[in-house]
């Protein structure tokens, strides 16, 4: 995490929304794969995946495409994962 203050409730308010978003993540992925087993999650790819996704829904917006179109669906999913380092 990167925070530039000084002040300790600052620190650990930064600190804990860090940590609020990576239960979010992990808790994302194990909805995803279906199960309560520990597995090991990469962040990066994560990352890579949630921008993919929000760079495509600006751009289908702008388009006038819907993801209920089976092909923008489908296109939606394959570029998803685009870049990511685990998947």
């Amino acid at each position: 995490t990167h925070c530039q203050s000084r002040k300790k409730e600052a620190i650990h308010t930064h600190l804990n929304a860090s940590l609020s978003a990576l239960n979010l993540l992990e808790l994302e992925d194990q909805q995803l794969k279906g199960g309560n087993d520990e597995t090991v999650i990469s962040i990066t790819s994560w990352k890579r995946k949630k921008f993919n996704q929000y760079l495509m829904e600006k751009l289908f917006n702008k388009l006038g495409l819907s993801k209920s179109n089976k092909k923008v669906a489908q296109v939606y999913e394959q570029l998803s994962d685009y870049g990511a380092i685990a998947v």
